[in-house]
Protein backbone atom coordinates (compact mmCIF):
# COMPACT_ATOMS: atom_id res chain seq x y z
CA UNK A 1 0.00 0.00 0.00
CA UNK A 2 1.43 3.38 -0.69
CA UNK A 3 2.65 5.32 1.81
CA UNK A 4 3.05 9.40 2.01
CA UNK A 5 7.05 9.58 2.66
CA UNK A 6 8.76 13.02 3.30
CA UNK A 7 12.54 12.86 2.05
CA UNK A 8 15.81 14.84 3.17
CA UNK A 9 18.51 14.64 1.18
CA UNK A 10 18.09 14.89 -2.73
CA UNK A 11 21.31 14.50 -3.66
CA UNK A 12 23.46 11.82 -5.88
CA UNK A 13 22.00 8.95 -4.10
CA UNK A 14 18.69 10.73 -2.82
CA UNK A 15 17.66 12.23 -6.07
CA UNK A 16 17.41 8.61 -7.98
CA UNK A 17 15.67 7.26 -4.32
CA UNK A 18 13.08 9.31 -5.10
CA UNK A 19 12.64 8.89 -8.34
CA UNK A 20 12.40 5.08 -7.47
CA UNK A 21 9.53 5.91 -4.90
CA UNK A 22 7.23 8.11 -7.40
CA UNK A 23 7.17 5.39 -9.65
CA UNK A 24 6.09 2.71 -7.17
CA UNK A 25 2.95 5.29 -6.17
CA UNK A 26 4.28 6.59 -2.64
CA UNK A 27 3.03 9.88 -2.06
CA UNK A 28 6.78 11.61 -1.52
CA UNK A 29 7.03 15.12 0.06
CA UNK A 30 10.92 16.71 -0.43
CA UNK A 31 13.10 18.94 1.40
CA UNK A 32 15.80 20.02 -1.11
CA UNK A 33 17.78 23.25 -1.14
CA UNK A 34 18.64 23.12 -4.44
CA UNK A 35 15.58 24.85 -6.75
CA UNK A 36 17.04 22.26 -10.11
CA UNK A 37 16.34 18.75 -8.32
CA UNK A 38 13.16 19.94 -7.05
CA UNK A 39 12.15 21.36 -10.55
CA UNK A 40 13.12 18.02 -11.70
CA UNK A 41 11.59 15.87 -8.83
CA UNK A 42 8.03 17.99 -9.07
CA UNK A 43 8.24 17.10 -12.74
CA UNK A 44 7.94 13.63 -11.70
CA UNK A 45 4.95 14.18 -9.29
CA UNK A 46 6.63 14.93 -6.07
CA UNK A 47 6.02 17.66 -3.57
CA UNK A 48 7.88 20.18 -2.29
CA UNK A 49 8.03 20.87 1.29
CA UNK A 50 9.71 24.69 1.89
CA UNK A 51 10.83 23.50 5.57
CA UNK A 52 11.67 19.70 6.72
CA UNK A 53 9.36 20.85 9.65
CA UNK A 54 6.97 20.88 6.91
CA UNK A 55 7.06 16.84 6.58
CA UNK A 56 6.03 16.24 10.28
CA UNK A 57 2.52 15.11 8.91
CA UNK A 58 4.39 12.21 6.87
CA UNK A 59 4.00 8.95 7.95
CA UNK A 60 7.84 7.87 7.38
CA UNK A 61 10.58 10.30 6.65
CA UNK A 62 13.91 8.98 4.53
CA UNK A 63 16.73 11.13 5.23
CA UNK A 64 19.82 10.70 2.87
CA UNK A 65 22.44 12.75 3.88
CA UNK A 66 26.40 12.44 3.83
CA UNK A 67 27.66 13.61 7.41
CA UNK A 68 25.97 12.93 10.74
CA UNK A 69 26.53 16.82 11.70
CA UNK A 70 23.77 17.27 8.28
CA UNK A 71 21.69 14.99 10.33
CA UNK A 72 21.84 16.05 13.30
CA UNK A 73 21.18 19.78 12.11
CA UNK A 74 17.67 18.99 10.23
CA UNK A 75 17.03 16.73 12.64
CA UNK A 76 17.43 18.27 16.24
CA UNK A 77 18.03 21.99 14.78
CA UNK A 78 16.50 24.86 15.00
CA UNK A 79 13.03 24.11 13.39
CA UNK A 80 14.16 20.44 12.91
CA UNK A 81 12.61 17.35 11.83
CA UNK A 82 11.82 14.95 14.82
CA UNK A 83 10.20 17.93 16.93
CA UNK A 84 7.68 18.39 13.79
CA UNK A 85 6.63 14.58 13.70
CA UNK A 86 3.54 13.01 14.09
CA UNK A 87 2.85 10.31 17.06
CA UNK A 88 3.70 6.29 15.49
CA UNK A 89 5.41 7.78 12.75
CA UNK A 90 9.42 6.24 11.44
CA UNK A 91 12.45 8.60 11.09
CA UNK A 92 14.95 6.41 8.44
CA UNK A 93 18.59 7.42 8.43
CA UNK A 94 20.55 6.40 5.38
CA UNK A 95 23.60 8.08 6.52
CA UNK A 96 26.67 6.16 7.29
CA UNK A 97 27.80 7.69 10.94
CA UNK A 98 28.27 7.01 14.25
CA UNK A 99 26.08 4.22 16.55
CA UNK A 100 25.96 7.62 19.21
CA UNK A 101 24.18 9.89 17.10
CA UNK A 102 21.68 7.85 16.05
CA UNK A 103 21.17 6.70 19.68
CA UNK A 104 20.18 10.20 20.75
CA UNK A 105 18.37 11.20 17.56
CA UNK A 106 15.88 7.73 18.80
CA UNK A 107 16.01 9.13 22.48
CA UNK A 108 14.73 12.31 21.52
CA UNK A 109 12.07 11.15 19.05
CA UNK A 110 10.63 8.26 21.77
CA UNK A 111 9.68 10.88 23.64
CA UNK A 112 7.62 12.89 21.11
CA UNK A 113 6.41 8.93 20.08
CA UNK A 114 8.53 8.58 16.85
CA UNK A 115 10.81 5.63 15.81
CA UNK A 116 14.20 5.88 14.40
CA UNK A 117 15.62 3.04 12.13
CA UNK A 118 19.00 3.37 10.96
CA UNK A 119 19.37 2.39 7.56
CA UNK A 120 22.93 2.60 6.14
CA UNK A 121 23.19 1.42 2.01
CA UNK A 122 25.65 -0.08 -0.10
CA UNK A 123 25.52 0.45 -3.64
CA UNK A 124 25.62 2.92 -6.57
CA UNK A 125 23.19 5.69 -8.08
CA UNK A 126 23.17 3.28 -10.65
CA UNK A 127 21.87 0.67 -9.01
CA UNK A 128 19.45 2.97 -7.32
CA UNK A 129 18.27 3.78 -10.29
CA UNK A 130 17.90 -0.14 -11.18
CA UNK A 131 16.06 -1.09 -8.00
CA UNK A 132 18.98 -2.91 -6.95
CA UNK A 133 20.58 -1.39 -3.73
CA UNK A 134 21.41 -3.32 -0.69
CA UNK A 135 19.74 -1.73 3.02
CA UNK A 136 21.14 -2.81 6.17
CA UNK A 137 18.16 -2.19 8.42
CA UNK A 138 18.82 -1.47 12.57
CA UNK A 139 15.60 -0.79 14.96
CA UNK A 140 12.64 -2.16 16.07
CA UNK A 141 10.16 -4.39 14.19
CA UNK A 142 7.20 -2.35 13.73
CA UNK A 143 9.02 0.74 12.53
CA UNK A 144 10.88 -1.21 10.18
CA UNK A 145 8.28 -3.35 9.03
CA UNK A 146 6.76 0.54 8.07
CA UNK A 147 9.91 1.04 6.00
CA UNK A 148 9.88 -2.10 4.06
CA UNK A 149 7.75 -1.42 1.39
CA UNK A 150 8.95 2.03 0.60
CA UNK A 151 12.59 0.81 0.50
CA UNK A 152 11.74 -1.89 -1.35
CA UNK A 153 11.29 0.60 -3.94
CA UNK A 154 14.72 1.04 -4.52
CA UNK A 155 16.29 -1.97 -2.90
CA UNK A 156 16.47 -5.32 -3.66
CA UNK A 157 18.53 -6.77 -0.82
CA UNK A 158 16.88 -4.92 2.95
CA UNK A 159 18.97 -7.38 5.63
CA UNK A 160 17.37 -6.86 9.08
CA UNK A 161 20.47 -6.50 11.51
CA UNK A 162 19.23 -6.65 15.02
CA UNK A 163 18.65 -3.27 17.37
CA UNK A 164 18.96 0.11 16.69
CA UNK A 165 22.95 0.91 15.77
CA UNK A 166 23.51 -2.55 14.66
CA UNK A 167 23.01 -1.96 11.04
CA UNK A 168 25.83 1.16 11.28
CA UNK A 169 28.10 -1.38 12.77
CA UNK A 170 28.28 -3.87 9.66
CA UNK A 171 28.25 -0.91 7.32
CA UNK A 172 31.73 0.29 9.13
CA UNK A 173 33.13 -3.01 9.27
CA UNK A 174 31.94 -3.82 5.73
CA UNK A 175 33.20 0.03 4.55
CA UNK A 176 36.58 -1.36 6.73
CA UNK A 177 36.44 -4.78 4.47
CA UNK A 178 35.87 -2.88 1.14
CA UNK A 179 38.91 -0.27 1.76
CA UNK A 180 41.31 -3.31 2.73
CA UNK A 181 39.98 -5.08 -0.43
CA UNK A 182 40.90 -1.67 -2.35
CA UNK A 183 44.12 -1.47 -0.96
CA UNK A 184 44.80 -5.18 -1.79
CA UNK A 185 44.21 -4.31 -5.45
CA UNK A 186 46.24 -1.38 -5.49
CA UNK A 187 48.96 -3.58 -4.27
CA UNK A 188 48.43 -6.39 -7.10
CA UNK A 189 48.33 -3.92 -9.56
CA UNK A 190 51.64 -3.09 -7.98
CA UNK A 191 52.99 -6.45 -8.31
CA UNK A 192 51.37 -7.02 -11.95
CA UNK A 193 53.43 -4.00 -13.09
CA UNK A 194 56.42 -5.31 -11.36
CA UNK A 195 56.36 -8.63 -12.98
CA UNK A 196 55.57 -6.85 -16.29
CA UNK A 197 51.95 -7.87 -16.48
CA UNK A 198 49.52 -5.43 -18.15
CA UNK A 199 47.37 -4.07 -15.65
CA UNK A 200 44.09 -3.56 -17.45
CA UNK A 201 44.49 -7.83 -18.41
CA UNK A 202 45.37 -8.80 -14.58
CA UNK A 203 42.15 -7.00 -13.74
CA UNK A 204 39.69 -8.31 -16.71
CA UNK A 205 41.53 -11.92 -15.46
CA UNK A 206 41.40 -11.44 -11.29
CA UNK A 207 37.52 -10.74 -12.59
CA UNK A 208 37.22 -14.22 -13.48
CA UNK A 209 39.32 -15.80 -11.10
CA UNK A 210 39.65 -16.68 -6.63
CA UNK A 211 41.28 -13.26 -5.98
CA UNK A 212 38.28 -11.49 -7.28
CA UNK A 213 36.23 -9.38 -4.90
CA UNK A 214 33.37 -6.25 -5.14
CA UNK A 215 36.42 -3.57 -5.24
CA UNK A 216 38.34 -5.07 -8.09
CA UNK A 217 34.84 -5.31 -9.99
CA UNK A 218 33.86 -1.40 -9.27
CA UNK A 219 37.83 -0.64 -10.72
CA UNK A 220 37.63 -2.35 -13.56
CA UNK A 221 33.41 -0.59 -13.92
CA UNK A 222 34.94 2.69 -13.67
CA UNK A 223 37.76 1.95 -15.94
CA UNK A 224 41.25 1.62 -13.44
CA UNK A 225 42.49 2.24 -10.07
CA UNK A 226 42.91 5.93 -10.49
CA UNK A 227 39.91 6.78 -11.80
CA UNK A 228 37.95 4.94 -9.21
CA UNK A 229 40.05 6.17 -6.57
CA UNK A 230 38.97 9.42 -7.25
CA UNK A 231 35.58 9.39 -7.50
CA UNK A 232 35.74 7.51 -3.91
CA UNK A 233 38.32 8.78 -1.97
CA UNK A 234 35.74 11.49 -0.41
CA UNK A 235 33.20 8.55 0.69
CA UNK A 236 35.90 6.21 1.73
CA UNK A 237 37.99 9.09 3.60
CA UNK A 238 34.89 9.69 5.55
CA UNK A 239 33.59 6.66 6.37
CA UNK A 240 37.32 5.05 7.33
CA UNK A 241 37.34 8.11 9.76
CA UNK A 242 33.93 6.96 11.07
CA UNK A 243 34.23 3.85 11.76
CA UNK A 244 38.04 3.87 13.42
CA UNK A 245 36.27 6.83 15.27
CA UNK A 246 33.03 4.36 15.84
CA UNK A 247 35.78 0.98 16.76
CA UNK A 248 37.73 2.92 19.54
CA UNK A 249 34.56 4.60 20.91
CA UNK A 250 33.23 1.13 21.49
CA UNK A 251 36.10 -0.05 23.00
CA UNK A 252 37.20 -2.60 20.24
CA UNK A 253 40.30 -2.90 18.07
CA UNK A 254 40.14 -2.10 13.99
CA UNK A 255 42.99 -4.90 14.02
CA UNK A 256 44.42 -6.19 10.90
CA UNK A 257 41.39 -5.09 9.10
CA UNK A 258 42.62 -1.38 9.91
CA UNK A 259 45.82 -1.58 9.27
CA UNK A 260 45.63 -2.45 6.15
CA UNK A 261 42.36 -0.64 5.32
CA UNK A 262 44.88 2.92 6.66
CA UNK A 263 48.27 2.00 5.74
CA UNK A 264 47.92 0.99 2.21
CA UNK A 265 49.73 2.20 -0.94
CA UNK A 266 46.79 4.46 -1.32
CA UNK A 267 45.87 7.27 1.06
CA UNK A 268 42.65 6.82 1.71
CA UNK A 269 42.87 9.05 5.13
CA UNK A 270 40.89 12.67 5.51
CA UNK A 271 43.55 13.29 8.01
CA UNK A 272 46.47 11.72 7.06
CA UNK A 273 48.09 12.82 10.07
CA UNK A 274 45.82 9.68 12.19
Amino acid sequence: MPSVVGFVGAGQMGEPMVIRMLAAGHEVHVYARRDKVLDRLRARGAYSAPSVAELGPCDVVVCTLFLDLQLEDVALGNGGLIAAMKVGSTLVSHTTGSVETIRRLADVAAAGGVNVVDAPISGTADEILAGTLTVLLGGDLEPINRAVPILESYAQQIVRTGELGSALKVKLINNLLFAANLQLVADAVRLGRELGIEVDGLLDAVQHCSGASSASKRVVEVGGLANFVDRARPFLSKDIAVCLDAVRDLGAQEGVLGDVAVDGPLELRADPSR
